[in-house]
């Protein structure tokens, strides 16, 4: 009977240990799967975080005076996109801009690619750029221009002169707006001379390649400022061309990408202290700028339109 208790006992003391053995192994299985804080990876600063926490951030820009180029006496990107946006982000905590030199038809794909977080390069809103990425409100508003030969030999005073004489060859940047008033003012394909960049449209104007090289009146200006040659004019008086019966009036602002509207608004509200104080002609006047300029109440929101609003949705 001592013997049958005995086993007994030693029975209810395995079956207790073994139970203690489960819980313990079960409380253990349960620790090691159960995620930790230390074990969570951060969560992805956004842009904004991200450039506020280095100090500094990359813009992209085209070299194209006077709104973004390289100053070569102090190796130094300037102008006015360069200018304002040195001024806002700094007041956003960003204290430093790197510029990364890029053609204009291949800023809003850099920006896309991650290459740089900015466009400052006084790029136009238009309802299609807004399809591809979000812009703050304009910094400017400015007509068009045209840069000739000396004299103006073939009288070209507005898109329409070229339009009505087949022997005309229209100069415009690749990516640049000029190329798609050139395509509504059913000036053909061949006779629209492309060009990597402002200089080699220049050039192509005092060659001969182009009779004429459209772009922003403040560009154009800019040129002839700069040029030392006294074979190029602006062509005066210019009639800007009207589309869709109106007179195009070009406004430029910054593009960030469409998922950095954060920043846009952090942006904006900086940039809305800014425009039209006297420390913002201050900034701009060494470009050309003037109150003339001024964008108005003119926002991104009314130059991207209905249409590219829903797009973006």
């Amino acid at each position: 009977m001592a013997r049958v208790l005995n086993m007994t006992k030693w029975a209810v003391l395995a079956l207790s240990l073994g139970l203690m053995a489960a819980c313990s192994d079960s409380e253990s299985d349960s620790s090691a799967t159960k995620p930790s804080a230390a074990n969570n990876p951060p969560a992805e600063q956004s842009t904004l975080e991200a450039a506020k926490a280095a100090g500094k951030i990359r813009i992209g820009y085209a070299n194209e005076a006077p709104y973004a180029y390289l100053d070569t006496s102090t190796n130094q990107i300037t102008g006015e996109a360069v200018e304002i946006a040195r001024v806002v982000l700094k007041r956003m905590g960003i204290n430093e801009v790197e510029g990364v030199l890029t053609e204009f038809g291949s800023l809003i794909p850099g920006l896309q690619a991650k290459r740089f977080d900015i466009i400052a390069a006084g790029m136009y809103v238009t309802p299609e750029r807004c399809q591809q990425a979000a812009f703050s409100n304009p910094t400017y508003g400015v007509g068009e221009s045209f840069l000739v030969q000396q004299g103006n030999p073939k009288q070209l005073h507005s898109y329409e002169d070229v339009a009505k004489n087949d022997d005309i060859k229209l100069g415009v940047v690749v990516g640049a707006i000029e190329s798609e008033y050139a395509r509504k003012m059913d000036i053909p394909l061949d006779r629209v001379v492309v060009f990597p960049d402002v200089v080699s449209a220049l050039s192509g104007v005092q060659a001969g390649r182009a009779d004429a090289y459209a772009a922003t009146a403040m560009t154009v200006n800019d040129l002839m400022k700069k040029s030392a040659t006294a074979d190029l004019e602006k062509a005066e008086p210019f009639t800007d061309p009207v589309i869709d019966g109106k007179s195009v009036r070009g406004y430029g602002a910054f593009a960030f990408r469409k998922d950095d509207q954060e920043f846009v608004d952090a942006f904006n509200a900086e940039l809305a202290k800014f425009i039209g104080t006297e420390e913002h002609a201050k900034v701009v006047q060494p470009f050309g700028f003037t109150e003339s300029e001024l964008p108005g109440d003119v926002t991104a929101a009314k130059l991207c339109g209905a249409d590219a609003q829903a797009g973006s949705q």
